[in-house]
């Protein structure tokens, strides 16, 4: 049975502004479409703090620290709370609403998209699986956000290895379309990330960095083997590919979509994008 065709586009390493362009860029393209389904893989040439679409820079962000470290910021077109992302590989995944293998459902659509982060996982070794919450409890924890930190808030179909969180997604549907991405953490830096974040005051800061280090891991601290990102693009290609059952041909942007690119740069790194909210 011939399996369907999707394109494929390794970004390499860009930075925050372009990452943010390229991902709105595809839903366009796809939305009008010119091009199929997308898994895209990519990398952050600095290290950048991204913000949630509803996050308020204000209240939740120490601006100066980001300053002081050197970081880009960004403000994501989905929703969540904030990631940092460094060594890390980002995958995108940009699919139509009405997809036959899509759910309407919010949750659902996030099980059968991160089946490919399921494999992916696999392929390097580790014994990655859903966890969903099976009490009312635990039901009701997932309206308790108690950290404007992404890794520290808990979802419908958490991907865990060893009972902790691995991956942190997020999506976003616009007119028809679905776009999910999402960080798949090679190695984090706990206290540079929680720098970024305001706190009531330093005990409650130090008491979510411990909740977090308890709840979330990144794959080169449960490995035996150290993985690099360039073994993450092949393990997560073909896992997309297992997962998705589809095929992948490359997709090359053209000179139109560069156009397009720098003028939506210029949307995201614009004070009124980024203080939206």
């Amino acid at each position: 049975m011939q399996r369907e065709k999707w394109v494929y586009l390794n970004s390499g390493k860009q930075d925050a502004f372009y990452n943010m362009a390229v991902d709105e860029l595809l839903m366009e393209k796809h939305r009008n479409g010119q091009i199929p389904p997308v898994i895209r893989l990519y990398e952050w040439q600095v290290p950048s703090l991204s913000l949630g679409y509803f996050q308020k820079v204000k209240k939740e962000i120490d601006t100066e620290k980001v300053e002081e470290y050197g970081y880009q910021m960004v403000r994501r077109l989905t929703g969540g709370r904030g990631v940092l992302h460094d060594k890390e590989l980002t995958y995108s995944i940009v699919v139509s609403e009405s997809h036959p293998r899509m759910p309407h459902s919010v949750s659902e659509s996030y099980r059968i998209i991160s089946s490919g982060l399921l494999e992916g996982f696999k392929n390097l070794g580790l014994d990655a699986y859903f966890s969903v919450p099976d009490t009312e409890e635990k039901r009701k924890s997932l309206t308790n956000i108690r950290s404007s930190v992404c890794f520290d808030t808990p979802s419908w179909y958490e991907l865990v290895v060893e009972g902790k969180k691995i991956a942190g997604s997020a999506q976003t549907r616009q007119n028809g379309v679905i776009m999910q991405h999402g960080s798949i953490l090679l190695d984090v830096d706990v206290d540079h990330l929680f720098d970024m974040f305001n706190y009531t005051n330093q005990r409650f800061k130090e008491k979510m960095k411990s909740q977090f280090k308890e709840v979330a891991v990144a794959i080169n601290d449960i490995s035996e083997k150290k993985f690099t990102v360039e073994n993450l693009y092949p393990a997560f290609k073909l896992g997309f590919e297992k997962g998705l059952e589809i095929e992948t041909e490359p997709l090359v942007l053209t000179e139109s979509d560069d156009k397009r690119i720098q003028m939506l740069i210029e949307k995201y790194k614009s004070e009124e994008w980024m203080y939206r909210k």
